[in-house]
């Protein structure tokens, strides 16, 4: 996220009407206080409202392993900023490789990634697409609305 903010500011040009947020991973991979991502991403946020951008946030959710309040603090970033900046909202990255009830199973869910177990291999961006999908079309929506 950090990099994100880093380069925002250059690449909001006059031309740009949308943007797809979706960071925050590698915040994640590497145990970054949650309070410095949210700050991230607000700035990131900031940015498109200054420039009068159309946001898609899309989030993530931490895993148990660096405990309840670590999953707690970050899991609340996306929604929390996604409503105080009126974006449209995704809530996980990962959304499409939940199980038809909507649970994501790790076990289930292997077939879709590549041997690193964290990036999505082909059958598994397919099906991050097709969900992200709906959520594009949402945005582009709101871009023709304020255009």
């Amino acid at each position: 996220t950090a990099g994100g903010l880093s380069r925002v500011a250059w690449t909001l040009t006059p031309e740009v009407d949308g943007v797809i947020v979706t960071l925050g991973g590698n915040d994640l991979l590497r145990g970054i206080d949650p309070a410095v991502t949210r700050t991230n991403i607000a700035g990131i946020l900031d940015a498109a409202k200054q420039a009068d951008v159309e946001v898609l946030l899309v989030g993530m959710t931490a895993p148990g392993n660096y405990g309840p309040e670590y999953k707690a603090s970050f899991d609340a970033i996306y929604p929390e900023l996604a409503a105080q900046y009126d974006a449209t909202f995704l809530n996980s990255f990962f959304d499409g490789l939940a199980d038809e009830n909507g649970v994501q199973d790790p076990a289930k869910a292997q077939a879709f990634f590549q041997a690193d177990g964290i990036h999505p291999n082909k059958k598994g961006v397919a099906k991050v697409v097709a969900e992200i999908g709906p959520k594009v079309l949402e945005l582009i929506a709101r871009i023709k609305v304020s255009g």
